[in-house]
């Protein structure tokens, strides 16, 4: 969860002067689902999750299952996401994600039910079975898409 208090960052770009934003894409097989200038970003690497902030040095990545948030006018957006590749440039970062969804557009009784099913699947199977990894893999999405979706904005 991202901190309430100004980041080193945000400190010392109110008295620098630089850009205080970059481009942040996110892009899935059906197209493109954010593309916005924001001040920081949380990706969920395949080594760890990573900070972007603009200036940040190139860097090309992989990426697992996991959460994605970005600071937008100083309000925390967050993302569902699937395996994929980032592209982290000074003034860009691109994420090229299986799927992406916003907090707000996941189905909470959706992602619990899928959830179940991958759990009573595991239990029928034997660790050496190949769809063992793939529940495995779904039960870890379904996860993740609930945490997403109870941090979507209540109005």
């Amino acid at each position: 969860m991202p901190s309430p208090r100004p980041s080193a960052w945000e400190r010392w770009s109110e008295e620098a002067d630089v850009d205080k934003t970059f481009l942040l894409e996110v892009v899935t097989p059906y197209g493109l689902v954010v593309s916005s200038k924001v001040e920081e970003a949380y990706i969920p690497g395949s080594q760890g999750d990573f900070g972007v902030l603009p200036g940040h040095a190139p860097l090309i990545t992989t990426l697992r299952v996991g959460e994605l948030h970005y600071k937008q006018d100083k309000r925390v957006h967050y993302l569902a996401v699937n395996r994929g590749f980032a592209e982290v440039t000074p003034g860009r970062t691109t994420v090229l994600v299986d799927t992406a969804e916003p907090a707000g557009e996941i189905d909470a009784a959706r992602a619990q039910a899928a959830k179940a099913r991958a759990e009573e699947r595991l239990k029928t199977l034997n660790r050496k079975d190949t769809a063992y990894q793939q529940e495995l893999e779904a039960l870890e999405r379904a996860k993740v898409r609930m945490r997403i979706a109870e941090k979507a904005p209540r109005e």
